[in-house]
């Protein structure tokens, strides 16, 4: 004989369908305006720091800010009730970006200020890949994480590399040029140095001498080979993702539970729920 589930059972589950049934009505209607309000507290902030807008509608932005958090809490706090593992969810990569969303605004009652934090709120738009529930989309987005995942060591490496390069030139061009021309300590050579590598160049200080000036040029042109190589380092290892997972997401077999396509071709259950897959 089945157990009855309490009301807060009952509860929890209705919950669960709206906040992460993406395939239900009112899962597709949550989430919509979900959107929506992460889209309209983005732009409350940016009015906000608008002088104009700010001195005239300083009150009313403040009110909009913190309607939308209260229901950012809410929402955060029902999926943490929800589901049957909630630290899973906390400590997880949307849980962590939640929580930042609310904090902000929590921590300007002590930091003024500390409101124009709350911009983190846009990574929250990261949702709509979940949202949209494409397979190509998702198939990329996991091979694009796994090739960041692959190559973060040899990336690490070269920042390594990169930082001990830009003390050593730091430190020559302030024995180069000197103070006559704003190389006046080495902490300043090597932010030199950072801003000319990544080719910004703000022109803030620049050599005067005929060597530095030279030794400018190269490190100029050395800027151009530092912006390659991550770029080089992680569009290898994603082609290898691409090559290795080529066969991921098939199309062909659909969920009956969940109507994910996203699975190997060969695979027998499914890879959201753990459903068996038809043969077709």
């Amino acid at each position: 004989m089945k157990k009855m589930k309490s009301k807060y059972e009952q509860f929890r589950e209705k919950i669960k369908i709206v906040l992460y049934g993406t395939n239900t009505i009112l899962g597709r209607m949550f989430d919509l305006v979900l959107l929506g309000l992460i889209l309209l507290s983005v732009l409350l902030i940016m009015m906000e720091t608008v002088q104009g807008i700010n001195q005239k509608y300083h009150t009313q932005l403040i009110i909009c800010e913190w309607i939308i958090t209260v229901f950012f809490t809410i929402e955060y706090i029902l999926r943490i009730i929800s589901i049957q593992k909630p630290v899973k969810y906390i400590f997880s990569f949307y849980g962590i970006i939640d929580l930042l969303a609310v904090l902000p605004m929590y921590l300007s009652i002590f930091f003024p200020g500390a409101s124009i934090l709350s911009i983190v709120r846009a990574l929250r738009f990261f949702r709509l890949f979940k949202i949209l529930h494409i397979p190509q989309i998702s198939h990329q987005s996991i091979q694009l994480r796994e090739a960041i995942d692959a190559s973060k060591e040899k990336i690490l490496v070269f920042i390594y590399f990169v930082l001990i390069s830009t003390i050593i030139i730091g430190s020559i061009m302030y024995l180069v040029e000197g103070k006559e021309s704003g190389f006046t300590s080495i902490p300043m050579s090597i932010y030199w140095t950072i801003v000319t590598l990544t080719t910004v160049g703000y022109g803030d200080i620049s050599p005067q001498t005929p060597l530095g000036q030279f030794i400018a040029a190269l490190v100029m042109i050395l800027g151009y080979g530092i912006i390659a190589v991550p770029t080089g380092i992680v569009t290898a290892e994603f082609a290898k993702s691409s090559l290795k997972n080529s066969n991921s997401v098939s199309g062909k077999k659909t969920c009956r539970k969940c109507n994910s396509q996203i699975h190997f071709d060969n695979a027998k259950y499914c890879y959201e729920c753990g459903t068996e897959l038809p043969n077709n």
